[in-house]
């Protein structure tokens, strides 16, 4: 399998990001498409709003919010085989917005994805 990583969707585009899915259920404020350089959006798979509005980026609340988005998870493995099966054949960058780059979304995908 290729690699699949994360990356902010503010850092700027890459040609050795890959294939570049948005895993945000909401566009990025300030980002344009052109600026995106995004292959696909895939909202479906971010956590569901309720989720995400409770969560808020909280740091304290991480471990709560992984396990109930892991469960959230369980229920899209359509797009989680989406996802490895592009990673069969090139790298899959996963691009979110938020700031804190150890407690969001994309690193608890990352790792269901790893582990699939």
């Amino acid at each position: 399998m290729s690699q699949i990583f994360c990356k902010r969707i503010y850092d700027k585009a890459s040609a050795d990001d890959g294939f570049r899915i948005l895993i945000d259920r909401l566009w990025p404020r300030g980002i344009s498409k052109e600026e995106a350089c995004i292959d696909e959006w895939l909202k479906d798979i971010a956590p569901s709003n309720e989720l995400r509005t409770w969560f808020h980026h909280q740091p304290e609340l991480f471990p709560e919010f992984k396990s109930k988005y892991i469960e959230e998870l369980k229920s899209k493995n359509q797009l989680i085989t989406h996802i490895l099966h592009i990673a069969k054949t090139q790298k899959v960058c996963l691009l979110y917005g938020a700031k804190d780059k150890e407690n969001n979304q994309a690193v608890v995908l990352l790792g269901v994805l790893l582990n699939n």
